[in-house]
């Protein structure tokens, strides 16, 4: 009042407001207060905690980056490379994906944990990943399968998760900077430079993962996709019987093989050719796993050993092993490719597909031997997607036929490349090659003559490597 009184206001004003009178004396009060509390009362008022959860945990990022977070899930100290996953739906299958073994999974959907979990959308025994980041935990589960809350399910299986982080911002600096390296902790006794430390003399490039997820002994897969989930499968004549190489693979992968007329055997990832030959398999089956593709020279000899000699096919991994065997080159990408929704243009059908993805490695076409058909195209960045080599019966993708999760382009009933390229191509052994097989997959598309499909086996597609 005193302040409306110096400054220049209106006269009508200043006749409205009246000067504060004048204090006289101050006094001065000395306030003692005295509670007899006993020592049972001293205690419960110690442990009475928060109505509200505070920041418990940190992620380091070797950048020199800190992010504060609250933790669900495990507790403890986890280091691994960070990367960002686009799904929007999913997230127990990315949970259980072997692929992500070694790295924290970042969210950029905002809300994750809504829907619970529930153990028929595991992909497979165990999660994998180091850790997981998200935005917003949802403080509820509303689905009709849910069984479990997503805190609880993590903290079962010993994985370090953490919210209120700001997801976006960390996305768009591994955009910027590519992939890094990063240590998530719960533990305040440790440092921010000691936390900075461990980032920086960890790296996963040139460590063999596949070991620590793939199985130890042979066994038969013989469960088929869900009739209730199973939207576009026929019935085959014939059972194929494949050989499937555990390099990290996913469940719905040997599900949707087997709901398809396949029978499956699967083996370790240090299965030797030989033995692979001896059980006379009509095809074998490189699938997904973690990692860098180098850093498994002994998966590389033996896909070198059963070329041309059983048709192959590759997913992920197995498309990436595929061709350093064939005689290319693999290269780190900035940030890789994880989420459901990334197009890709098939050659083969001259159309475009909605893929879902997980790798940080790809196949360099510039290094690939003369005969190796480039067959699908990331449309995002240019990389190879997919590969055949005809004269010694190979084809592969780079991403995930199956879409667990994910869209169903790749796996679309009839005109399925998943479908027209694995169970059949394991039946074409007898053939000269797989160019006979592709001519049946073109007549199977609408709109496609065989001009266009000459146009498109030997059209020099775009160069795929590395554009950061």
């Amino acid at each position: 009042m005193e302040l409306a009184l110096k400054n220049p206001i209106a006269p009508t004003t200043r006749s409205i407001l009246k000067p504060k009178p004048k204090v006289k004396s101050l006094r001065v009060f000395n306030l003692k207060c005295i509670s007899s509390l006993s020592s049972a009362d001293v205690a419960a008022a110690v442990v009475v905690e928060r109505p509200w959860k505070t920041s418990d945990a940190r992620l380091v990022l070797e950048d020199g980056s800190v992010w504060r977070a609250k933790s669900f899930g495990a507790r403890g100290t986890q280091v691994g490379e960070v990367v960002f996953n686009t799904s929007l739906t999913g997230y127990q299958e990315i949970l259980t994906d072997p692929s992500y073994a070694g790295q924290f999974v970042l969210m950029t959907n905002p809300h994750i944990g809504n829907t619970g979990v529930n153990f028929d959308d595991e992909e497979s025994r165990q999660c994998f990943l180091a850790g997981l980041v998200i935005r917003s935990l949802s403080i509820s589960t509303s689905n009709w399968r849910c069984t479990k809350e997503l805190g609880d399910y993590l903290l079962e299986r010993n994985i370090m998760g953490i919210y209120d982080v700001d997801t976006r911002a960390i996305t768009r600096r591994l955009r910027q900077d590519g992939s890094l390296v990063g240590v998530l902790t719960t533990e305040e006794s440790k440092t921010d430079e000691e936390l900075l430390k461990m980032s920086r003399s960890w790296d996963i490039v040139g460590i063999d993962l596949i070991s620590g997820v793939s199985c130890t002994a042979p066994y038969e897969w013989a469960d088929k996709t869900d009739p209730e989930w199973d939207f576009n499968c026929e019935g085959r004549g014939k059972i194929y019987h494949v050989i499937a190489y555990d390099f990290g693979i996913k469940n719905n992968i040997l599900r949707r093989l087997a709901s398809y007329g396949c029978k499956i055997t699967v083996v370790p990832s240090n299965w030797p050719a030989s033995e692979t030959l001896k059980m006379k398999p009509d095809g074998v089956l490189f699938s997904n796993g973690p990692g860098d593709p180098s850093a498994v020279p002994y998966a590389v000899e033996t896909v070198k050993e059963l070329l041309g000699k059983v048709p192959v096919f590759g997913i992920c991994m197995g498309h990436q092993l595929l061709g350093q065997a064939l005689g290319g080159r693999t290269f780190k990408m900035k940030f890789g490719h994880h989420g459901g929704n990334h197009p890709v243009r098939n050659l083969l059908a001259n159309r475009v597909e909605i893929s879902a993805q997980n790798h940080n490695y790809a196949v360099d076409p510039a290094s690939l031997p003369e005969g190796v058909e480039v067959t699908h195209v990331n449309l995002n960045d240019g990389s190879c997607a997919g590969l055949a080599f005809p004269a010694l019966n190979v084809m592969s993708l780079q991403y995930h036929p199956e879409a667990s999760p994910g869209p169903h382009d790749s796996d679309s009933g009839n005109k399925s490349p998943f479908i027209l390229l694995v169970p059949y191509s394991i039946s074409c052994l007898s053939m000269h090659n797989i160019k006979l097989l592709l001519t049946i997959y073109f007549r199977r598309i609408h709109g496609v003559n065989e001009e266009s499909k000459t146009k498109g086996l030997s059209r020099n597609v775009c160069d795929c490597r590395r554009r950061d």
